[in-house]
């Protein structure tokens, strides 16, 4: 199941709890993390401004990145108007549809808010998880 993953769960995910789940689902190939330019980039900035940015498992998860393990890229998807609230967050409708993504899988009230777009779920991480536990 192709995935993208808001920088919320992302982050979260290194505190374990159903975003850190989610990150053993990516890890053991059972989901594939849609990435795109934008998205990968609000990650890396969000590390930063945490304070993150030294850690082992981040450099461990980058690597990954950038060999493509279970990861699928895009640079440059389609623009799009979907999140009304907040448009900043558009980039994770975009790199969905750009790479055929399944779902999205967020904490974020704006984007949880829109619920299905072109065949795209979202799902807040519990029940992302869920499926998966059935």
């Amino acid at each position: 199941m192709k995935v993208v993953i808001d920088t919320n769960v992302f982050v979260s995910s290194f505190f374990g709890g159903h975003p850190g789940k989610i990150f053993q689902l990516w890890k053991s190939g059972l989901i594939v993390w849609c990435l795109s330019g934008d998205i990968l980039d609000e990650y890396i900035n969000v590390l930063n401004r945490l304070g993150l940015k030294d850690e082992k498992e981040i450099e461990e998860l980058l690597r990954l990145f950038k060999q493509g393990v279970h990861v699928l890229f895009t640079r440059k998807p389609r623009k799009l108007q979907v999140v009304e609230k907040d448009p900043d967050d558009d980039k994770f409708f975009e790199c969905a549809l750009a790479l055929g993504a399944h779902a999205i899988i967020s904490g974020d009230k704006a984007v949880l808010a829109v619920k299905h777009y072109r065949g795209i779920h979202v799902y807040a991480p519990g029940e992302f998880v869920a499926l998966f536990e059935g």
